[in-house]
């Protein structure tokens, strides 16, 4: 395997699958065989989701409502979607933990990083919910974040695109693909890969980051295994 401990990123957006919102079963099912699959392999997995497909704060501040409320809303929407993902990895049986920066004990464990730690060494999937548990930070910087707390190799980033692009590939059918790019590169071209803080401190800390396409069956699995899917992102 070419890595040993990875966090796997996944937007709210990807748990819609053809919905226009909220969550569908099926995708959840095919991203539950998928993460076993790694698993089985080995591989110790924590997975930090979004919540864009139940609500995204910057899109609630901008019809008016206060940011602060807006990103706890969204902060909440994480680990509704971390719940959903949790019992959809227990029907495959793979045994899983939620964590969440904000207390709710009553569903999930709080974020205790050693206690994260030893989950995956026991070989459970760990899920964080709840982003970094403060307003103005997004997803992307809480998978950085914990990412760097839990010793990661990597951060795989899947979307619904199958790596890092000229230009959006939806819009411009000229773009070109990268598969492999500089931290550098990527700031001087302005491409997005991250919000800024995210990826500033992903290149502070020296944590590679591969984007790929989450929805092609058996992809993650070729990720891990050190096959050239995707774009990787590194000094």
């Amino acid at each position: 395997m070419q890595y040993k401990r990875i966090l796997l990123k996944l937007s709210g957006e990807a748990l819609m699958g053809t919905r226009q919102y909220g969550i569908d079963p099926e995708r959840l099912a095919d991203y539950a065989q998928e993460i076993k699959t790694v698993i089985e392999k080995g591989i110790e997995v924590a997975i930090v989701i979004g919540g864009g497909n139940i609500f995204r704060g910057v899109a609630g501040a901008s019809k008016g409502m206060d940011r602060v409320q807006a990103d706890n809303m969204g902060m909440l929407a994480t680990v509704i979607n971390g719940l959903a993902l949790q019992s959809a990895l227990e029907n495959a049986n793979v045994q899983t933990r939620l964590q969440t920066a904000i207390e709710i004990n009553s569903v999930a464990e709080p974020f205790i990083r050693r206690r994260a730690i030893r989950h995956l060494e026991k070989g459970r999937v760990v899920i964080f919910g709840g982003g970094t548990g403060n307003p103005y930070f997004t997803t992307d910087s809480a998978a950085v974040l914990r990412a760097i707390e839990i010793k990661s190799d990597i951060i795989l980033k899947g979307t619904r695109v199958d790596g890092i692009y000229t230009a959006d590939p939806e819009k411009d059918k000229h773009a070109t693909k990268f598969d492999f790019i500089t931290f550098e590169d990527v700031l001087k071209k302005g491409l997005k890969v991250m919000d800024t803080t995210a990826f500033t401190l992903s290149h502070e800390n020296e944590l590679p980051i591969i984007v790929f396409d989450m929805n092609t069956p058996g992809n993650l699995l070729k990720v891990v295994t050190g096959e050239k899917i995707g774009t990787k992102v590194n000094l």
